[in-house]
């Protein structure tokens, strides 16, 4: 009876391992099922053109999963919405569009919050490198055409708490 009592625990706990073995990860809050970054924090932002301030709520990438994914998956995003990637310290980056849907305009910005570059109108899927003109503390990256259809050029200042001329 002892061995028959020991066996039926040995095998209920064979069964518990296995149903935990096959069991899916739950994935961490900030992540959605298939393992991508949702949503990030969002902060106001502005460009200050020869026409007048651009005005944008821009996510917040500061950190290397962040700013690995930035906007890769997304499939739409507001007129007035953007991602900021934060490189501190700054330095000399290169983007591409690897599995991102959207075209994005990509503004690259000095630690003063000097517009150095812009990749304008980046075609989804490349794998090309987009490099910038020189170290950055940030890189914007919007919906293709609103930088053109803003009037926002090399040397415009943009405002944001991680610029040092603010």
């Amino acid at each position: 009876m002892m061995r028959l009592i020991a066996a039926a625990r040995a095998a209920g706990f064979a069964v518990l391992l296995l149903v935990g073995a096959c069991a899916q990860p739950e994935a961490p809050a900030d992540r959605d099922a298939s393992g991508h970054l949702g949503p990030l924090p969002m902060e106001d932002l502005s460009i200050e053109t020869a026409h007048g301030v651009q005005r944008f709520h821009v996510e917040i990438a500061d950190n290397d999963a962040e700013r690995e994914q930035g906007l890769m998956y997304r499939r739409s995003m507001a007129a007035d919405h953007g991602m900021l990637f934060d490189f501190n310290p700054p330095q000399q980056v290169s983007f591409w569009m690897h599995n991102t849907f959207l075209p994005l305009d990509i503004i690259y910005i000095g630690e003063d919050g000097r517009i150095l570059n812009i990749a304008a109108n980046a075609v989804p899927f490349s794998d090309d490198n987009i490099p910038s003109a020189g170290p950055v503390r940030g890189v914007l990256e919007l919906n293709a055409g609103r930088a053109a259809a803003l009037d926002i050029l090399p040397g415009d200042r943009v405002r944001h708490r991680i610029f040092t001329a603010n």
